[in-house]
């Protein structure tokens, strides 16, 4: 927003409520939009879409947004989330400004997330308008949504309450919801958290099942916005976890790499939605004001002239450029549709136990190649195991003396990829015993004697990720594990084998996921002293 207004939280609560898991309904792959399924986010053809662009204040620079629009997509965004006005606090965009709106959302083939912003604050900012009025803003301008359920999302009200009156946001969403069912709405609609979006009374969070059951489409996300109430990684992990154990769909529809009211985890909030396959919105394109220029990711309106944030999240680890991917549903809609030619024969250097280096030609495109695909080819099946925006990559987690094949497919901006490259197999060397891994384990017992809890955090300390894992360790005796989540475990006397859940399942190069267990003692609870990561050793503390 054009003067982003700051939460007033300074703590979190201590003790969270857990979420309910919740029956959905399947969808057919032929639904007439966006759906939610198991607690993904589809498109129309019923492929999984996650979200990765950016916030643009269009209600404020309108006269920029068609411009702003084709820059975001060359950045290599596949979706921008748009701020409007109901008129009840600025001018408000009519039917036909969101129509054009979404006509240029979809000649840049991008997802168009378009949100009431007047909510902002409402309970506390004296001028904020209810979700009521949102509703209402909605039907009036239903012209220009009705028949774009393939290229929009509905996101009712930006951040609906402040920290006044916030109880209040659980019956107000699910009225909101059904009074756009009622009228024939029929898109994905997105819900912002309370709490200037940043939900730490855990309000939304704990609240989120509720609210999906009583859409009669099941056809809502939840969306919790990220500043200075998740200054840590285990924050952040926590609150997106709990939304993807509970099958409920969640993005983080605006965060920033600082802010007034503390200083996001903008390296965690980015690793973990990657890890957990959760779309992200970077605030915002550009137009900041009131003290907050510094979340403009474009100085100026111009891509040439990217912020040290703009920098960070177009271009970073787990960036929108390494990790965003078009939605299927522009797939010949016009525009960039020529693949990159296909790369060149990989080859393998460096080759250990458990490592190796591929390096290849570079692919070449009509516009600019951004990424390259790693697969691991098994028969006819292929596996993605690493990504890279040059010619190269270290590939991790392998297993001593075996063979492996590798090859690699290049993507352009518009989400085109390339026939496959000539393969190339290497096999491992033997392991000469005493190798480390790629990894580390950090431990954090809760002893309260005759049980325990345990957070396990595994770190990829690679330079690739980790496609699928299993840890190993040994209790130090005597421990029993009652529950574990985030992940499946094994026990046979004191040796535990834990695996991967399926949004748990890649580690980012330099990025971690965590489990947790719980469990009962007879003779009291220590720390496992060693573990290993797919076979190979890993450090601890």
């Amino acid at each position: 927003m054009r003067k982003k207004l700051a939460a007033a939280t300074s703590t979190l609560l201590a003790v969270c409520a857990s979420l309910l898991t919740v029956a959905q309904p399947a969808h057919a792959a032929d639904a007439a939009g966006f759906h939610v399924s198991d607690g993904r986010l589809l498109d129309a053809n019923g492929e999984d879409f996650v979200l990765r662009g950016v916030n643009h204040a269009h209600t404020w620079y309108p006269d920029r947004t068609d411009q702003a629009l084709k820059d975001i997509k060359a950045l290599g965004a596949n979706s921008v989330r748009v701020v409007l006005s109901t008129g009840d606090q600025w001018t408000r965009n009519d039917t036909a400004d969101v129509a054009h709106v979404v006509a240029e959302c979809k000649e840049n083939r991008l997802v168009c997330v378009l949100e009431a912003h007047d909510t902002t604050g409402y309970g506390e900012a004296g001028a904020a308008a209810p979700l009521s009025r949102a509703v209402d803003y909605w039907l009036g301008v239903k012209d220009a949504l009705v028949g774009q359920e393939k290229y929009v999302l509905v996101n009712i009200g930006n951040e609906p309450y402040g920290n006044t009156g916030y109880q209040a946001w659980t019956a107000d969403t699910k009225t909101a919801i059904g009074r756009l069912r009622t009228a024939g709405l029929d898109h994905t609609l997105m819900v912002d958290a309370p709490n200037w979006g940043q939900d730490w009374s855990f309000t939304m969070r704990d609240n989120a099942a509720d609210v999906f059951a009583a859409d009669p489409d099941r056809n809502t996300v939840f969306d919790i916005h990220m500043y200075g109430v998740y200054d840590t990684a285990a924050e952040v992990r926590d609150y997106l976890g709990r939304f993807v154990q509970a099958r409920l769909p969640v993005v983080v529809g605006e965060f920033g790499d600082m802010h007034s009211d503390g200083n996001p985890d903008e390296d965690a909030i980015m690793a973990t939605a990657q890890s957990l396959g959760i779309g992200y919105l970077g605030w915002s394109w550009s137009g900041n004001g009131g003290g907050v220029e510094y979340l403009d990711l474009a100085q100026n309106f111009d891509p040439g002239r990217l912020s040290a944030w703009g920098r960070r999240l177009f271009d970073g680890a787990d960036g929108i450029k390494a990790t965003a991917r078009e939605a299927s549903v522009f797939a010949g809609s016009g525009g960039d549709t020529t693949a990159p030619t296909a790369p060149g024969t990989p080859t393998a250097s460096g080759i250990t136990a458990r490592s190796l280096r591929l390096a290849w030609p570079a692919a070449t495109d009509d516009t600019a190649v951004t990424g390259y695909d790693v697969v691991r080819v098994d028969g006819s099946t292929e596996t993605v195991v690493a990504t890279s925006a040059t010619p190269g990559a270290d590939i991790t987690g392998l297993a001593p003396k075996t063979a492996y094949t590798f090859a690699v497919y290049a993507r352009d901006a518009a989400g085109n990829r390339s026939s496959r490259s000539a393969s190339v197999t290497a096999t491992t060397a033997a392991d000469q015993g005493g190798e480390t891994g790629s990894c580390a384990i950090a431990y954090r017992l809760s002893d309260w004697g005759s049980s325990f809890n345990a957070e396990v955090t595994i770190r990829n300390t690679g330079t690739a990720p980790v496609d699928g894992w299993r840890l190993d360790f040994a209790f130090p005796g005597g421990q029993r594990i009652n529950s574990v989540w985030n992940a499946r475990a094994t026990q046979d006397g004191d040796r535990v084998i834990v695996t991967h859940e399926s949004w748990t399942r890649t580690i980012p190069a330099g990025g971690s996921v965590s489990f947790g267990l719980n469990g009962t003692s007879t003779g009291g609870n220590g720390v496992p002293a060693s573990f290993t990561l797919n076979g190979a050793a890993c450090t601890t503390g």
